[in-house]
């Protein structure tokens, strides 16, 4: 009878959720597929009921102990900060911005949530102020301020939400304004020591530390460093550097209620219009995640939380070719045992007749990128601005230029091309 007990739990493990027998041989081959190929570097981790039950660095250079720029991740320490005022009444979710700085546009009409869930309609400071020529120089809380002053807000207080580093790091200002100590102080006091973060710090140092990651971009068959930017100047919008495993310690702690209230946590994880208070959702229709995603100069993070499954995934990267969107798409799918095709990156043949399908012209909507596609030697051949590249064909639809990192997929019978970079995904119809 125990016997059989054990067996019926373990079905019932494997059909609604995750398990700890999901297949790290598979985990494996993925990470190895993408080291292999120059596709990515980074580092991962992944814990059930606050174990880490695997963990894998991959890619130049690459260690357990690499300390990672996590970007927007940052922005749930900041929720998370100001949520521990909210439980201990020195804040409310409805008081005015205008209560500390009355000068910004609407200030008297925006409130904390609205910062919180990305509703202020707030000019984002990284946009329309030259944000590549300062973004590895120091500025102070001043200018910064004057960034979001300046700028016509984008939308009404509450009208929408829109996603804007400026929200954060007003309420970062905040933070200080009511503890009267700078954001680093408060962050490391309050979350890092508390939970013996022992590799998470925030960062004030101009360019990359000892320990700390250098971002890459990928170019011409190479890894090339990229610039690091002044990461003081995003305060609570970006400013963190951690590990995957640290990453973990800090959502489990998150979720099991040692951070903030049981009805703050509630409030944060509550969607409206795909944004929560500090976190987004994540996961599928039978799987419901929450956290938070990250990017900032070549790094790119993602910190997901499943709480029926206990189910935690820390993820990192400073060198991105192969769409991090599809990497996470894949350790969700193996953790879940769903059903997963691995890309090995092995060139296949593909039949002639079936090329000539994708031989014309192809151009965006607006115009503003237009291509040539032919074949050669039995290969598609891709031309922008007059300059052409072979394509690796991977399927009798997707394509891969091993030089710069794209990734291309024909649909509809090559009505359409959609060309794939790190960042986003660009369709063009043929004319």
């Amino acid at each position: 009878m125990k016997r059989i007990i054990i067996l019926l739990v373990c079905s019932f493990l494997s059909v609604t959720g995750y398990s700890q027998s999901f297949d790290r041989a598979k985990l494996d081959s993925l990470f190895d597929n993408l080291q292999n190929h120059n596709l990515a570097i980074g580092g991962v981790a992944i814990s059930f009921d606050n174990k880490v039950v695997y963990q894998r660095s991959f890619g130049k250079d690459q260690v357990l102990q690499t300390e990672y720029r996590i970007g927007s991740i940052s922005k749930m320490f900041t929720a998370v900060l100001t949520y521990q005022l909210i439980d201990e009444k020195k804040l409310s979710l409805h008081e005015k911005l205008s209560n500390y700085f009355p000068d910004l546009p609407n200030a008297e009409r925006i409130t904390i949530a609205e910062l919180l869930g990305h509703r202020s309609g707030l000019a984002n400071f990284t946009n329309n102020t030259n944000y590549d020529e300062w973004k590895d120089q120091p500025k102070t809380h001043e200018q910064l301020l004057l960034m979001i002053k300046n700028q016509k807000p984008d939308f009404e207080p509450n009208a929408k939400a829109d996603y804007n580093n400026s929200n954060y790091l007003l309420l970062s200002y905040i933070l200080e304004k009511i503890y009267h100590k700078p954001y680093k102080e408060i962050v490391n006091e309050r979350v890092i020591k508390r939970l013996k973060l022992n590799n998470t710090y925030y960062g004030v140092k101009p360019g990359f530390q000892p320990g700390e990651a250098i971002s890459y971009h990928y170019i011409n068959s190479e890894w090339k460093q990229d610039k690091a930017a002044y990461l003081d100047n995003f305060s609570g919008a970006g400013a963190i550097i951690s590990t995957p495993p640290n990453m973990l310690k800090f959502i489990n702690a998150l979720f099991e209620g040692r951070l903030i209230s049981k009805s703050s946590l509630d409030t944060m994880k509550t969607m409206r219009d795909g944004y929560g208070k500090g976190m987004f959702p994540y996961g599928d229709e039978n799987h419901d995640g929450f956290g938070h995603n990250g990017k900032t100069e070549g790094f790119g993070a993602s910190l997901q939380y499943y709480p029926e499954n206990k189910l935690a995934i820390a993820y990192c990267t400073n060198g991105e070719v192969y769409p991090k969107a599809q990497i996470l798409d894949d350790i969700f799918k193996i953790c879940f045992n769903l059903p997963c095709t691995l890309p090995s990156f092995q060139p296949v043949p593909i039949a002639a007749l079936t090329l000539d399908t994708y031989i014309g012209s192809y151009s965006s909507d607006d115009g503003n990128m237009q291509v040539s596609v032919t074949s050669d030697k039995g290969q598609l051949v891709l031309t922008t601005k007059g300059h052409p590249f072979t394509l690796v064909t991977l399927s009798d639809h997707e394509f891969w230029s091993m030089a710069f990192g794209f990734f291309f997929e024909f649909e509809n019978y090559g009505k359409q091309l959609l060309i794939k970079d790190v960042d986003d995904v660009y369709m063009l119809h043929k004319k």
